[in-house]
């Protein structure tokens, strides 16, 4: 209600007195009878979709008592589909709208078997033309409707109240039966943008193995791993056997997970994952694990710890017979993501 006394203001000043009072009616009328999300108003520039304008309004009346009450205009385009505008120019019983002018939207069903989407949703609007004001009486649903094989038409059953509409005082339809309807159809565009993210928890080969031979003869200052691959990504553990932390060297080794340098991540493209990386007791279940929870960008490619064993503990628990440190990696959830390309 506050929209239609908002509407009544706007034009108030420019509509003739008689015309006015028609409007008055109508918003008596009309407030009592719309939707909390029907709307309408008046306004100046004409439809810009479709315009079926009538000649003769009774004869039209006429015509429709051998097409189940209803004018069904010819085919028009929009937004890349074809419509029709559904007429009942005494109203659609079926829909509670005897006594009303009913108006609605109709999907062509070709239209719909040509594109490849199973759903349109589209925004419209009805016109009927005022002479008096020389505006359109506008009416619409502020929800946007979806158009589809099991329901292809929709609209507003009491657009105008008969009595109202057809009095040539009230300026809709002329001594002579003219008078003018229309349409504007804005379809909604499938997403241009997007992304779809799945996190992934049933990987078929989840774990990577590395055994690192003569731990103590390690002269890298990073120790890298062969590449292996996790749900399409390539990846590679970094081992810094005298720390990665020149403060920490002698005291610690660090390891890191790492994506391969080749992935090239666009500047805003993430992978999460969440593992485990385990050192092994050669000897017993003395595991040493750390969870590894992390988004994973351009930026920050690594994720792991600069003070994953003391050097201490390496020597006493962590190497076999052979000094070898076993290293596995274990992935629980990897994301993959599929998005727009960037045009």
């Amino acid at each position: 209600m506050l929209r239609v006394l908002h509407n009544l203001k706007s034009f108030r000043s420019t509509v003739p007195l008689q015309s006015f009072q028609v409007i008055t009616e109508l918003r008596s009328f009309l407030g009592k009878r719309m939707s909390s999300t029907t709307v309408w108003s008046m306004r100046e520039r004409s439809p810009s979709s479709y315009s079926l304008k009538i000649q003769n309004f009774s004869q039209l009346e006429k015509s429709t008592l051998s097409s189940d009450g209803k004018y069904q205009s010819r085919i028009f385009s929009s937004g890349g589909y074809d419509w029709k505008l559904i007429l009942y120019p005494k109203g659609n019983d079926n829909d509670n709208g005897s006594d009303f002018i009913s108006m609605y939207l109709k999907l062509d069903s070709t239209s719909l078997s040509s594109k490849p989407s199973t759903e349109v949703f589209a925004d419209f609007r009805f016109f009927v033309f005022n002479k008096k004001s020389n505006k359109y009486f506008t009416i619409q649903d502020v929800e946007p409707k979806p158009f589809n094989s099991l329901r292809s038409m929709w609209g507003v059953p009491q657009v105008l109240p008969l009595n109202i509409f057809k009095d040539p005082e009230n300026g809709f339809v002329s001594t002579q039966g003219q008078c003018e309807f229309g349409v504007d159809v804005i379809v909604a565009p499938p997403p241009t943008n997007w992304e779809i993210i799945c996190f992934n928890d049933k990987l078929p080969y989840p774990k990577f193995s590395w055994r690192v031979k003569n731990f103590f003869e390690l002269k890298e200052h990073c120790h890298r791993s062969r590449k292996f691959t996790i749900e399409g990504r390539k990846w590679i553990l970094e081992l810094y056997p005298n720390a990665c932390l020149t403060r920490d060297r002698g005291k610690w080794i660090s390891i890191f997970l790492t994506l391969e340098e080749s992935e090239g991540l666009d500047q805003d493209e993430k992978i999460f994952k969440q593992a485990n990386i385990r050192v092994l007791d050669p000897r017993g279940s003395n595991h040493l694990s750390c969870s590894c929870t992390r988004w994973h960008d351009k930026l920050y490619p690594s994720w792991g710890l600069a003070h994953f064993v003391s050097m201490d503990d390496l020597r006493k628990i962590y190497l076999d017979v052979e000094g070898a440190l076993n290293i596995e990696l274990e992935f629980d959830v990897v994301s993959t993501t599929r998005f727009s390309p960037r045009l």
